[in-house]
């Protein structure tokens, strides 16, 4: 179930460098604008580029694919290149396509799942300071903020050794994501051709 997890969990991207961050001076101040500006936004849809660094393999793995949201707790990760995934959450309910097999499983079917999948939310709908999972530092350069967020629970330290989530000064939107597991294996996500606030239609977050 772990392994699952991750793999569907890690949908990542490449970006700029992870440098020159420096403390918040008024972190609560940030967390309240990005509370207000994450009221705002009902969907998003982008595009997304995942990046896989392995510790075994000496190239990077690269996939690309499209990502959803919609409020409340609708999720579409759909992976379109070099292969073909795709992974829903609708509410407590999540669908695995993976060819031709599909998995239909709960969100309530174990702690850990429950905690991934809250973390995946999080990121979506700009909760990730209030997630209790993890102990969360607020660092920022000139044109974004980065939550640097350490697992506290077992479930999550099982799954990651840090996660880092990048948000961008201008509209405070996630723009990337960088998770890195307890084997030092890093996937990056980042987001690009973000769409706020379209008509997603229901069946986008169905499998049949």
């Amino acid at each position: 179930m772990g392994k699952l997890i991750f793999i569907f969990l890690l949908a990542g991207i490449s970006g700029p460098a992870w440098a020159q961050y420096k403390p918040v001076s008024n972190a609560p101040a940030v967390k309240a604008r990005f509370a207000a500006a994450a009221q705002k936004i009902n969907s998003i849809a982008s595009d997304f580029i995942q990046v896989k660094n392995l510790s075994m393999l000496s190239e990077k793995v690269t996939s690309k694919g499209k990502f959803y949201f919609r409020k409340n707790n609708l999720l579409r990760m759909e992976y379109t290149t070099p292969y073909q995934y795709l992974m829903v959450i609708n509410g407590t309910k999540v669908s695995i396509k993976d060819g031709q097999k599909t998995n239909r499983m709960s969100t309530g079917s174990s702690k850990m799942f429950q905690q991934a999948n809250q973390l995946m939310m999080d990121c979506a709908r700009g909760t990730v300071f209030d997630n209790p999972n993890f102990s969360v530092k607020l660092l920022e350069n000139s044109n974004s903020y980065q939550a640097d967020m350490t697992p506290v629970t077992r479930e999550m330290k099982t799954l990651f050794r840090s996660v880092k989530v990048i948000l961008q000064k201008t509209d405070f939107l996630v723009s990337q994501v960088q998770m890195v597991d307890n084997k030092g294996d890093q996937t990056t996500i980042t987001y690009s051709g973000q769409q706020l606030n379209t008509n997603l239609a229901d069946a986008l977050f169905t499998i049949r």
